[in-house]
């Protein structure tokens, strides 16, 4: 992740995308987050994704502090989002997967999901 040198102007920073996430698992976009949060455009959401580079242990350490880490669960799911007619030239994430839906392998985008769940019922993505 990028050291941050200034202190920013930006109405967005990170604490607000890392309370987004764990609140709203399902639905996480620019648009949501922007209809959730009050005088934040999605433009600014974007910009602040595009300017960062934030990875899931990133997300980990700023929520660690909030869970016990010894004797939870972490619940592992995959699902494969239908991406039938996209090209997989311009689309990188875009490969053939098997689909519990269509039972074969279908054209689409691999999403894997982690949840923990602490022995105190404390949850996390």
């Amino acid at each position: 992740m990028r050291t941050i040198t200034k202190r920013s102007t930006a109405k967005y920073n990170k604490e607000i995308y890392s309370n987004y996430l764990l609140c709203e698992p399902n639905n996480a976009s620019c648009l949501k987050l922007a209809d959730t949060v009050k005088n934040i455009s999605h433009d600014s959401v974007n910009r602040f994704l595009c300017r960062e580079d934030f990875t899931g242990h990133d997300l980990f350490m700023e929520n660690s502090i909030h869970i016990n880490i010894h004797g939870g669960l972490i619940a592992v799911d995959d699902s494969v989002i239908d991406k039938l007619y996209s090209n997989t030239t311009y689309a990188h994430l875009v490969d053939f997967y098997y689909s519990g839906k269509h039972h074969k392998p279908v054209k689409g985008i691999n999403l894997v999901t982690l949840f923990y769940i602490d022995i105190d019922g404390v949850c996390l993505p």
